[in-house]
């Protein structure tokens, strides 16, 4: 959130993504010189004297570490307004708090199965209804619109199917019946896409992933542009709690001045990954945006400037996935994503094991579907690594 305490800084918004990811939001603390933000470890802060403050009162609030990653990412965005939460979800969760009983959320079907849980298990109880809907066909987003929708949420690439959706003609969409659009871009990051270029109201996170990049974090931040919906965010957090850790902030931090660097070497790689599984005899299909044969690659290619190292194939059962995901070296088997690196799992086991498994067929979530977070080794090791994983299949 922009406050007037906010310290002078030397990026434009005229500069280019490497520049904006080491300089954006930042400058030189004032007190010592220190060129990178310290980490304010504190809950509290002193007053002057009794009604007069500095700007700062209690660090649920407002926390100076915290407030550089959220001009930082904000910045990154193209966007006028940062907001960090504590994990991806609940910015998510804080959107959808901005609603009330009886409102309606258009949700794309293939979300973060912590996503669709979060919807259907707990918001849902609240009165908040939902509809789920491919958002590849943009008539289904359309048809779902009632007079009560007030939010449109998407992932694209979605997990772990890698749809896409147009970001500019949801954003139409939504906008056409008084409804909000919200982007969840962690599959993309920033740097591959960027939601509110396209029309997009809220682009969201879970900096735990490619953002803070080093897989040693819990945190979520989104940026828009909209002055009172960002007050209105701001006030959702500030009663429910769900601020991130000054440290998490600060380390966070640390890894947005890299996401240039990082996201080109993930490009690289999961392209070339993608490839290789997309020819290999024992796969049976390969999800990439980076492909020619994604049947939306002409999208991908307009609304992306790379395609990040997601990479999901089907092996064809749950006993060749097994075998698969055991059998690699330097693909760690485990959740998350968006690591320096490389890691893999079954997400009908793993990541969206909550989603009901008649839901996640029809989503094409099968028991044989392994997904990939391609890092930034060396891709010849890689490649290495995967053949020899499926020579045991």
């Amino acid at each position: 959130m922009s406050s007037n305490h906010d310290p002078p800084s030397k990026e434009s918004p005229s500069h280019r993504f490497g520049t904006l990811a080491v300089h954006a939001g930042q400058s030189p603390e004032p007190t010592t010189g220190a060129i990178m933000p310290p980490v304010f470890q504190t809950s509290t802060y002193v007053q002057p004297e009794l009604g007069r403050h500095t700007g700062y009162e209690y660090a649920r609030v407002q926390n100076p570490t915290r407030e550089a990653l959220e001009r930082n990412v904000a910045g990154l965005e193209g966007g006028k307004h940062g907001i960090a939460f504590a994990s991806g979800l609940a910015a998510i969760e804080a959107i959808v708090k901005l609603l009330s009983a009886g409102d309606h959320v258009v949700s794309e079907e293939n979300t973060y199965g912590g996503t669709h849980r979060m919807f259907t298990k707990v918001l849902s109880r609240l009165g908040i209804n939902f509809t789920f809907v491919d958002s590849r066909d943009s008539d289904q987003i359309r048809d779902a619109m009632r007079p009560e929708t007030r939010l449109v949420h998407l992932e694209t690439p979605t997990n772990p199917m890698m749809r896409l959706c147009d970001i500019q003609e949801a954003a139409s969409i939504a906008h056409e019946g008084d409804a909000l659009l919200c982007v969840d871009n962690t599959f993309a990051s920033p740097y591959n896409q960027r939601p509110l270029d396209l029309g997009a109201d809220l682009s969201v996170h879970s900096s735990t992933k490619y953002l803070n990049g080093h897989s040693d974090i819990i945190g979520g931040v989104m940026a828009l542009n909209d002055d009172d919906l960002s007050e209105r965010i701001h006030f959702v957090r500030k009663s429910s709690g769900a601020v991130p850790g000054p440290m998490d902030c600060w380390l966070c931090l640390r890894g947005t001045k890299t996401l240039h660097l990082r996201m080109e070497a993930h490009n690289r790689n999961g392209e070339r990954v993608a490839r290789f599984l997309q020819k290999h005899p024992k796969v049976e299909e390969a999800h990439y945006p980076g492909l020619e044969s994604h049947p939306q690659h002409e999208l991908a290619a307009r609304q992306m400037k790379g395609y990040s190292g997601m990479v999901a194939v089907e092996m064809g059962s749950k006993e060749r996935a097994k075998a698969f995901v055991e059998g690699t070296r330097l693909f760690s088997l485990a959740e998350s994503l968006g690591g320096v690196e490389s890691l893999i799992g079954i997400p009908a086991i793993m990541t969206h094991a909550s989603v009901p498994p008649d839901r996640r067929a029809a989503l094409g979530v099968t028991d044989g579907l392994v997904r990939l977070s391609v890092g930034i080794e060396d891709p010849d090791d890689l490649l290495e690594d995967l053949e020899g994983a499926l020579e045991s299949v």
